[in-house]
């Protein structure tokens, strides 16, 4: 296991599959390992991100530790989290914020990421990129309602909304969120750390 873990992390960090569409050149930027207990499954890097090489090393990390109850080392730890963005690399910019991740990133990584780490992991989709790869036809009209339904998703899987300083505002018109979905979210991330 550990030759074909570090193989596939090799491939991942020599990957150029989109690069003649990356702005800032391949820096897939992803963290796992073969105990790995939780998986989230958020957008692609940031700008900071793309410069650090570190996954969700910005304000939107420190929002979704806060969410988790988490400190940023058991956060960065990769045989509690792994931590795959939809895409690997920074797509570019858009006309509001960064572009959607490259479609071609996680066909390619995906599957062979999850193979790869513990079986049956604690898996959160962040942002609706994530929910549209592994909900597929059964995420609800929006986002809002995805998440809202967290609880027809099965024990390992919950959907969140994407932890940008969007999301702040978002939660002042969803209360529900922090008084229902949180404590769940909480619970499940304490008790696979304990595990």
């Amino acid at each position: 296991m550990a030759i074909s873990l570090r193989t596939l992390k090799k491939d991942i960090a020599q990957c150029e599959i989109c690069i003649e569409h990356l702005p800032l050149g391949p820096r897939p930027v992803v963290q796992f390992s073969s105990k790995s207990r939780i998986v989230i499954v958020g957008q692609a890097p940031g700008t900071k991100v793309h410069e650090t090489g570190v996954p969700w090393d910005d304000p939107s990390g420190d929002h979704l530790r806060e969410w988790l109850r988490v400190s940023r080392e058991d956060f960065y730890d990769s045989d509690w989290f792994a931590l795959v963005p939809m895409g690997f690399c920074y797509p570019g910019k858009a006309k509001s914020g960064d572009a959607p991740p490259r479609p071609e990133c996680a066909p390619q990584w995906h599957q062979r990421v999850l193979d790869a780490i513990a079986p049956d992991p604690l898996v959160l989709l962040c942002g609706q990129y994530a929910q549209e790869q592994y909900l597929g036809s059964s995420r609800k009209k929006t986002l809002t309602e995805t998440v809202r339904s967290f609880t027809e998703y099965g024990p390992r899987t919950i959907p969140l909304p994407h932890p940008s300083w969007r999301s702040r505002i978002w939660m002042k018109k969803n209360p529900w969120f922090e008084a229902k979905l949180l404590p769940v979210l909480r619970r499940k991330v304490k008790k696979r750390l304990q595990g």
